[in-house]
């Protein structure tokens, strides 16, 4: 998958089938837009170009949401489904000021060339968010492209939407949050060298540091870890560790009967049951009994 970062950096595309979007999670609703725009390109043997935003229009205005995916696990999980170009908007000020009008025919005519457009039933565009499927509609005869709606995918009869998933995750419903998503909620990373001192008191861990401003869970987990191919079974800790002082979200995962060097390695960190908030202790003797507990609850959650 190509990936294109801002509108400057387009030459050459004659003609594209485009959905539009943040796409947080690529949750399963996500899938279902992405797919029949994946179908018609097809169709009309011309690419799937998918445009995100970075930041996101909330983050612009200073209404930032937790994030389901980084914007590499968001290229990635892209890719896997068969878009050909991933074009990465700067939201900033100027683009922010774009008419609804300009938009559609600055952008998505003159230098998007596009020829078939999927929407969610819900998405808008243009300053004041005054665009929408009835304009795109109105310019479609006029500009010579198809537009289509893709209506709310359901799920026990309820719209899915990264805001009920992000509810959910907080709520510590993995299984109904997976369901949503289609997948485990996981977070990736390269492992990092962290201050070394879960070592000090018998309990080694992996750090894998935090691609997004806001993470949307926080807390003690019990996870999967899949490093080189090969999966383990984990405790974690997602937050700023109070008890050290800690100052920036990291997620450091004890890794049950782990040994191998991971510095620098790609780690999948999947979240199964949360077993507690995380907490500030006064000592680090209290912190090191209560990683006992969670570790007893975790295996205990695995069985093992």
């Amino acid at each position: 998958m190509e990936i294109i970062r801002g509108l400057h950096n387009l030459s050459g595309l004659k003609g594209c089938v485009i959905t539009i979007g943040n796409f947080d999670g690529v949750h399963l609703g996500h899938q279902s837009i992405i797919l029949r725009a994946l179908e018609v390109s097809k169709s009309l043997n011309i690419p799937l170009l998918v445009m995100s935003f970075l930041p996101t229009p909330q983050a612009f205005f200073n209404k930032p949401k937790p994030s389901l995916s980084s914007f590499k696990e968001k290229h990635l999980m892209l890719e896997k489904i068969g878009v050909d170009k991933h074009l990465i908007v700067n939201f900033n000020l100027s683009f922010s000021e774009i008419t609804a009008e300009d938009f559609i025919n600055k952008i998505l005519v003159n230098r998007l060339n596009i020829r078939h457009c999927i929407i969610g039933d819900d998405f808008r565009f243009g300053k004041n968010r005054k665009g929408g499927l009835k304009m795109l509609e109105s310019c479609s005869s006029k500009h010579q492209f198809a537009t289509e709606s893709s209506s709310s995918i359901l799920y026990n009869q309820k719209r899915i939407s990264s805001s009920k998933i992000r509810r959910l995750l907080a709520s510590g419903d993995f299984l109904q949050a997976s369901k949503l998503l289609g997948r485990k909620f996981s977070i990736e990373g390269k492992v990092i060298h962290g201050n070394k001192k879960g070592r000090t008191i018998g309990f080694p861990t992996i750090n894998v540091p935090i691609k997004r401003k806001i993470s949307p869970i926080l807390g003690v987990f019990a996870v999967t870890v899949e490093i080189d191919g090969q999966s383990h079974y984990g405790v974690c800790n997602l937050g700023k560790r109070p008890t050290i002082g800690g100052e920036h979200t990291l997620l450091e995962v004890y890794v049950f009967n782990f040994s191998k060097e991971a510095y620098g390695k790609d780690a999948k960190v999947i979240f199964n049951s949360k077993i507690r908030d995380e907490k500030k202790f006064e000592s680090f003797a209290d912190l090191k009994t209560q990683i006992e507990l969670d570790t007893k609850k975790a295996r205990d959650y695995f069985g093992i």
